[in-house]
């Protein structure tokens, strides 16, 4: 089995919708994704002649994926009051409404899935809120 491995990073803030502890604060994470794809054998193609897939397009990809996200606020869905969120976009803060909370292993998952849907044979995700804490997700 062959095993490609890139990172990427963004910038953004996040708070625990009803988490009691410090996490239920809003904060920010310089949030580092891992992304380990494979293949059980190497392309034959001349553009990708011996590799598993194209680093270049792998970096893309997730670059493009990860961009998306840089320096806004992520919050589950419902997690704020209407005028609350009403109010952040008046001011022109950007704001990424999620369909789960925010967690390290939530973001596992939910990229391992958008890569999979692109194609890719993901191997895992990892996501880092910090440089010690990291959640892993695959299949």
């Amino acid at each position: 089995m062959y095993q490609l491995t890139t990172e990427h990073s963004f910038d953004s803030a996040h708070f625990l919708a009803g988490y009691q502890g410090k996490c239920g604060n809003l904060h920010g994470h310089r949030w580092r994704v891992v992304l380990t794809v494979e293949a059980e054998e190497l392309q034959t193609d001349r553009q990708r002649d011996g590799m598993c897939v194209d680093f270049a397009e792998l970096k893309e990809d997730l670059r493009r994926l990860l961009d998306s996200f840089d320096h806004l606020l992520i919050i589950e869905q419902d997690s704020l009051r209407p005028e609350t969120r009403q109010a952040l976009k008046a001011e022109g803060f950007p704001v990424v409404e999620m369909p789960f909370r925010p967690t390290a292993e939530n973001f596992a998952k939910y990229f391992y899935d958008r890569f999979t849907e692109m194609h890719y044979r993901v191997a895992q995700v990892q996501v880092f809120e910090t440089p010690n804490n990291c959640a892993t997700y695959r299949e």
